[in-house]
């Protein structure tokens, strides 16, 4: 993967940014809806889904809602035909809330509580993915009516950062291939009076671009589906392989196609009904931060620092795995941007910097409105109040007009939950 190093002295690149907002008037989004903002283009974010049905087909495709989840989002999956996959109770309970149909929910999580698995089972969430014996114990004994999917880790390398791989031997997640226990617990699902076995599941990781490990991990996955119905006499009815499919952060990154990785999955996996879980490939390009400039500060003979109104607390992705963004200046974008920077946040933290090895123009200043782009997916998703800081507002805009979708905090909502 390329990193922010290699983001060159030529201007921004608008091709990173989704159609609605390439010529966008973002100083007035700003001056309207306060700084920092998560601002979404709302047809961009449906034209992935529909881009995912054209190859899959809306009974195949559940959008990730880690990426990024709030009720309008919900209701914009559910609008355009899509299931949707949860991991926890608070993403199950946002999503009844904004009236998805329960029976398109897909239910994830390595450790769900007994709670989790009755809310599920209550809600009527159409599938569950048991993700180990203990948790197959829990659902025979709590009773859940939905189908059940098998969660298993194929062994396979997925070139991304290990801190978002996910089918290695040593994952967390699922149960081995390799080491027999992916089969016995589809051996247990499928034979037990108390569940429905509704297939396997398997997911390698997250940002990845390499096809070929996508192939790779389809292949091993079908031929334990192979062996499994030898051995058990049950039909695998779909084999979900998750999602991952990278996205385009920073102009030197791939652009893989949806139809590529399409290909690539029916590669390994013939003729089987194949599922997926497209998150970030659907929400990340759909969404910039727009920040306000508070500090230009240059260090002699060291870095130049750019410190602005937000930082680790509304993306913590470049403080946990390195992850590269670009930056420009919303009242000039198409101007070269030869001064090398570090973009900061506010925090009381060295390792507060949104973008380490940036570029900007030579004129930067206190007040200007930066934006980064490519902030969809996993920003506001894992947004903090560090520091007591207010999590940011975000904004759909649709057809020339934007509309707050999750409002801004205040103080008073920092100690809402104080006793």
């Amino acid at each position: 993967m390329a990193t922010s190093a290699e983001v060159p002295e030529t201007p921004f690149d608008r091709s990173l940014l989704p159609a609605a907002l390439r010529d966008a008037d973002l100083e007035a989004l700003a001056r309207e809806f306060g700084t920092p903002v998560f601002v979404y283009d709302e047809e961009h974010l449906r034209q992935r889904c529909r881009d995912y049905v054209a190859q899959f087909g809306a009974e195949n495709v559940a959008y990730a809602g880690k990426a990024f989840l709030c009720t309008a989002m919900a209701r914009l999956v559910a609008e355009e035909g899509l299931h949707l996959d949860v991991a926890t109770g608070g993403e199950l309970f946002v999503a009844l809330r904004a009236g998805f149909p329960p029976a398109r929910l897909v239910m994830h999580g390595n450790n769900k509580s007994d709670a989790e698995i009755e809310m599920a089972r209550d809600a009527g969430v159409g599938r569950i993915v048991a993700d180990s014996f203990d948790e197959i114990d829990r659902l025979e004994r709590i009773g859940f009516d939905g189908e059940v999917l098998v969660r298993v880790t194929p062994g396979v390398e997925a070139h991304t950062h290990e801190f978002i791989q996910t089918g290695t031997d040593d994952s967390k997640f699922g149960f081995t291939v390799s080491t027999g226990a992916a089969g016995d617990a589809v051996a247990r699902v499928a034979a037990s009076p108390a569940l429905r076995f509704g297939g396997i599941h398997a997911h390698i990781g997250s940002q990845v671009f390499r096809l070929d490990s996508y192939a790779e991990a389809a292949g091993v996955v079908a031929r334990f589906a192979d062996d499994c119905e030898r051995a058990t006499g049950v039909t695998i009815p779909v084999v979900d392989l998750g999602g991952g499919l990278g996205a385009r952060y920073l102009t030197t990154d791939e652009d893989p196609s949806i139809a590529e990785y399409a290909a690539a999955l029916r590669t390994g996996l013939g003729d089987r009904r194949v599922m997926v879980e497209p998150g970030r490939s659907i929400a990340a390009v759909a969404g910039i931060t727009l920040y306000r400039v508070g500090t230009v500060k240059a260090i002699p003979d060291g870095r130049t620092y750019v410190a602005v109104d937000g930082g680790m607390s509304d993306n913590p992705r470049p403080v946990l795995y390195g992850a590269g963004y670009e930056a420009y200046l919303a009242s000039r974008p198409d101007v070269p941007r030869p001064r090398r920077v570090a973009v900061a946040g506010k925090h009381c933290e060295q390792g507060d910097v949104i973008i380490g090895e940036g570029r900007l123009p030579a004129d930067v200043a206190v007040g200007d409105l930066l934006v980064t782009p490519v902030t969809g997916a996993y920003g506001t998703s894992m947004a903090s109040n560090y520091n007591k800081v207010p999590r940011p507002a975000v904004v759909f805009v649709r057809d020339g007009a934007a509309r707050v979708v999750v409002r801004r905090e205040t103080y008073e909502d920092l100690v809402r939950l104080d006793t």
